[in-house]
């Protein structure tokens, strides 16, 4: 009996050690990621809360909608390089986990002239040309037009460098290297809200320039973070490295690859941008003032999305990097830690957006109707926030495994066809307003989570392969 009771000891002290070592991976990979997204929207909130204190209430609210809509087509050129990175960080992940140090820079490499060439170029000219269109079409009205015209020129100048930043940060976070990436982006976007003091409202000297010094002071900040990213590569300090004197060659195994991973993605974050364009859309018609409390709301959203988002990189990491081991076990125990602990933190900011909403939005306006449409929004927000910490995090594992085609079926049900319609008809049949709109986003979500979770548990994703 006795001996029987050492060995449940043993197993426990076992397990427990395993836990803790699952545990420390994921928290030591997540966290810089957690800290710098959370700081990098804090700094977005600041950002946007300059702008809506700009004296004129008016030029205000259209400053605030303009940005919002101006970013909204920005944020589709970016998810696309985004889902390229996603198969360079799958890659770099399996590569380094089954020590093929050697064949990283080559999908960096990849990675980056794909991206500049289909992508970041022709996207910035068509958006430089096109920027009324855009506007236009995104519902702009003639006071929002006026004000995000040249914002839109800008930040699409400054997407070029926040692609290149992109690509690289993601490489980094595919062998574990999360910290290089907080450090700069952090910084750079410390010397954006400097900037944006400056010049918005024109401080020691500068021109006051309204949402325009925002657009500068943005696409400034960008082209910083991609010159010190660049320089680290480069110099040879990462296990991530970029020769530029070796001679590029294409190779068609990690052609296939992104292609594989990379296209679901692509396709993925086609169907969320274009669905929630529409839905943009269908909320602008509710005016700018509706529209500006719906930014400010969103904003806010992007605080709490970020747990999420950290833990999905780390999972997406801590997956690739042990499918390409070959440890399942440990692929799944990485998932589940990620999932929990980001789920915890989410719930937790969902609380204080419940219970404090008001005076968060009273932060960024002192119009009542802003405040009160915005916080209104919170309140559904919080309960919003279980199934879309979880989702993501699930999502990122999936990814990381190279299991790309199901978070894709689940975007498409939930932004495209349940959000869209739903919307529709909660805001333009039913007449529920702004309400309306984040009850559809709540029922997106929750689609969302079922499609990816019940994925998750059939378990196929860890016998996805790659070449």
């Amino acid at each position: 009996m006795e001996e029987v009771n050492n060995n449940d000891i043993e197993e426990k002290s076992i397990s427990d050690s395993k836990n803790s070592t699952v545990r420390n991976d994921v928290i030591k990979i997540a966290w810089p990621v957690l800290i710098e997204l959370l700081l990098g929207s804090l700094f977005g909130m600041i950002d946007m809360m300059m702008l809506g204190r700009i004296p004129d209430q008016s030029l205000a609210a259209a400053s605030v909608a303009a940005v919002g809509m101006t970013n909204q087509p920005l944020f589709i050129g970016l998810s696309l390089v985004q889902a390229l990175n996603v198969g360079g960080t799958a890659m770099i992940a399996r590569y380094f986990g089954a020590k093929q140090n050697d064949r990283m820079e080559t999908v960096l490499k990849h990675v980056i002239l794909l991206s500049m060439t289909l992508l970041v170029i022709p996207l910035t000219i068509l958006g430089i040309i096109y920027t009324d269109n855009i506007l236009n079409l995104m519902g702009a009205e003639p006071d929002a037009l006026e004000a995000g015209r040249y914002y839109f020129k800008i930040v699409m100048i400054g997407f070029v460098f926040q692609s290149f930043n992109m690509s690289i940060s993601a490489a980094l976070r595919g062998v574990g290297d999360t910290r290089t990436p907080m450090r700069v982006n952090l910084m750079c976007n410390f010397l954006n809200v400097i900037g944006n003091a400056l010049l918005i409202y024109g401080l020691l000297g500068f021109p006051s320039l309204g949402v325009t010094g925002a657009g500068i002071s943005t696409a400034l900040s960008q082209v910083i973070a991609c010159v010190l990213l660049f320089i680290y590569v480069i110099k040879g300090e990462s296990i991530i490295k970029l020769d530029l004197r070796s001679r590029f060659t294409f190779d068609k195994n990690i052609m296939y690859n992104l292609v594989k991973i990379g296209l679901p993605a692509s396709i993925e974050q086609m169907f969320l941008r274009v669905g929630i364009l529409i839905f943009v859309r269908i909320v602008a018609g509710l005016g700018t003032v509706i529209y500006a409390a719906h930014q400010i709301a969103l904003n806010i959203l992007s605080l709490s999305f970020q747990p999420g988002q950290a833990f999905g990189i780390a999972a997406s990491s801590l997956v690739g990097r042990s499918l390409g081991a070959k440890d399942h076990e440990k692929a799944e125990a990485y998932a589940k830690k990620t999932r929990r602990i980001g789920s915890l933190i989410s719930t937790f900011m969902a609380v204080i957006f419940f219970f404090f909403g008001r005076q968060l939005v009273g932060l960024y306006s002192t119009d009542p109707l802003i405040i009160e449409s915005a916080s209104g929004a919170l309140k559904i927000i919080a309960f919003v926030q279980p199934f879309q910490s979880s989702q993501l995090i699930l999502a990122g594992a999936l990814r990381g495994a190279g299991d790309t085609f199901w978070p894709l079926v689940a975007t498409f049900v939930g932004v495209l066809i349940v959000r869209v319609v739903l919307a529709y008809i909660f805001i333009i049949i039913m007449g529920w307003g702004l309400t309306g709109a984040w009850i559809a986003v709540f029922i997106d979500q929750f689609v969302r989570w079922v499609f990816v979770y019940i994925r998750f548990r059939t378990g196929k994703w860890k016998h996805v392969k790659i070449r």
